[in-house]
């Protein structure tokens, strides 16, 4: 059996996990946060986007209106909750996000329920033929955007004066805050920013995949795989971590003993990278 096909389609997957892995580590590193709520945020941009269209009205809106929701919902919860929470313990400020979580899962229930659809994009008719395999427009797309969001995203940390004031924070909130750095301005523009990987994140997955709201909601986990097996700090490994999450659960799938179980590759894979990375901590330590 031909692993290529999987591969193809786990590539489109992975292209996702990079972007919504890069999305949590932003927000990390500018805040101390990790935001379970990322997949909520994302599933209601897509229910949005999903309304939007049944409303016949065009495509260029309903993806607008669905970032555009995706990133308001993650501006509110930044600019007026996040704040509560800022000098509180890290692990207190994480689950603090699952507020938010479960309250936009029990909405997207109520007003749309569970029932599984897909939003398709005119993408998913057109496709290159890679050795005898198709390879949609839609998974090239979420490739091709995964890469230009890491790409704009390290030119916003590395040559402006937010990207400045986001890594000073990552390094010392107090001191940041004494040399004039605005936290709460800055701080929220990292939220609008992971809002953003979130909406896009989840427009497309609910294309290549399905869109449901606690389907969508629980690709932060993935998404967290990714962020630790680049550490919460570097965003090009966390996008590699995130297409290979992606490809690995591709291969899985036609393996008939394992595939039940193919969706724990994230946590095996996440396990792994930290128990040797613990481990060559402690020797570099030793070594000293």
């Amino acid at each position: 059996m031909s692993l290529l096909p999987f591969l193809i389609s786990g590539l489109g997957i992975g292209a996702v996990y990079a972007l919504s892995g890069v999305g949590l580590v932003i927000l990390y590193r500018s805040t101390g946060v990790l935001n379970f709520a990322f997949g909520a945020f994302g599933a209601l941009g897509a229910h949005v986007a999903w309304q939007v269209l049944q409303w016949n009205w065009p495509l260029a809106l309903a993806i607008l209106f669905g970032v555009l929701t995706s990133t308001l919902v993650s501006f509110l919860y930044g600019r007026l909750f996040a704040p509560l929470l800022s000098h509180r313990d890290i692990v207190v400020r994480a689950v603090g996000t699952l507020a938010p979580a479960l309250v936009l899962i029990a909405a997207m229930g109520v007003i749309w329920g569970e029932l599984p659809r897909r939003l398709q994009f005119p993408t998913d008719q057109m496709y290159l033929t890679v050795f005898g395999v198709r390879l949609t427009f839609t998974r090239l797309i979420a490739f091709v955007l995964s890469l230009a969001m890491v790409g704009a995203i390290t030119l916003l940390l590395n040559r402006t004066r937010l990207g400045l004031d986001m890594r000073a924070l990552a390094n010392d909130r107090d001191l940041s805050a004494i040399l004039g750095v605005r936290v709460l301005h800055t701080e929220t523009a990292a939220w609008v920013i992971t809002g953003l990987f979130s909406g896009l994140a989840g427009l497309l997955l609910a294309d290549l995949v399905r869109l449901q709201g606690t389907f969508l909601t629980f690709v932060v986990i993935p998404a967290i795989a990714a962020a630790i097996l680049g550490q919460l700090r570097s965003l090009y490994i966390t996008a590699i971590a995130g297409v290979g999450i992606g490809l690995a659960e591709a291969v899985l799938t036609p393996i008939t003993l394992i595939s039940p179980y193919r969706a724990a590759a994230p946590f095996v894979i996440a396990l792994i990278t930290v128990t040797i990375l613990g481990s060559t901590s402690r020797a570099s330590m030793r070594d000293r």
